[in-house]
């Protein structure tokens, strides 16, 4: 189980403070690496990084800030003199005020561009920023592996009927900005997978399905009935897959898309 293993290396994931980011940064320390748990709240990230089994650290950064993130690895390097591993997590979803605001503002053509431009900004200018910065880094150590989280939404179209409430009125739609930023996601990955092979670093994509999390009853059934295990994920079923993509037990795997999603985009 060596290959596992992940001690003594530093591991950085970006919006550790999400749902999905504090697991990944608690799977990973698990198996033994020092992490840098990074989001916009330092004082909240501190707090997540004391409660690791290793020596970690809470560190400030906007994925969308260049300065930020060359912060970010200077940091790192001055405590841990190296950067392993990391985990492009940071990314944000169309957020409407009111339901009836979400139905007709989420409809492709109404949709705001500005919405758009903040979703491309996070979700995919954040990701080549902190590839950029840190997976230099690793490419002049000559090893590293760059996770970037993606999303079957960057692999299939949205169902918009799950979208539906009980009577079958639509709620809101899946709009475009995100389903296209993981999209981009997928191809910025092989792009990166292809032109440091021969530097030593790893880069691959890790493609989600939906996680429950407390969303309206009827979503979640509707949801559920697409995928082939006939549920939602658990917030804890990615642990594995961060840390197999990590670890040496990934080391000839590189510009691949590995898909946890239930099934969902297997018919």
């Amino acid at each position: 189980m060596e290959v596992f293993s992940l001690k003594g290396k530093v591991a950085v994931v970006t919006g550790a403070l999400g749902l999905l980011g504090k697991e990944h940064c608690r799977a990973l320390a698990d198996a033994g690496a020092h992490v840098a748990v990074a989001d916009l709240d330092e004082s909240a990230c501190r707090e997540v990084a004391r409660s690791l089994p290793t020596d970690s650290v809470g560190l400030r950064l906007d994925v969308t800030d260049m300065s930020s993130v060359r912060g970010l690895l200077d940091d790192i390097l001055h405590r841990f003199g190296g950067v392993d591993v990391l985990v492009n997590n940071a990314a944000v979803d169309d957020k409407f005020e009111t339901p009836a605001l979400a139905r007709d503002m989420s409809r492709f053509e109404q949709y705001p561009l500005e919405q758009w431009q903040r979703i491309m900004d996070v979700n995919v200018t954040g990701v080549f920023l902190c590839s950029q910065v840190i997976g230099s880094q690793m490419a002049k150590q000559g090893a590293g592996s760059i996770i970037n989280i993606g999303s079957t939404y960057g692999i299939v179209g949205p169902d918009q009927r799950i979208y539906r409430d009980r009577s079958g009125e639509q709620v809101f739609f899946k709009s475009p900005a995100y389903p296209a930023s993981k999209g981009a996601v997928i191809a910025l990955t092989k792009f990166l997978a292809s032109y440091w092979g021969e530097a030593g670093v790893r880069v691959n994509t890790l493609s989600f399905g939906g996680v429950e999390n407390g969303q309206d009853p009827a979503f979640i059934d509707n949801y559920a009935r697409k995928t082939l295990l006939g549920r939602m994920a658990h917030p804890s079923d990615y642990r594995g897959a961060v840390v197999f993509l990590a670890a040496d037990a990934a080391r000839y795997m590189t510009g691949a898309n590995l898909v946890i999603d239930g099934g969902w985009t297997a018919i």
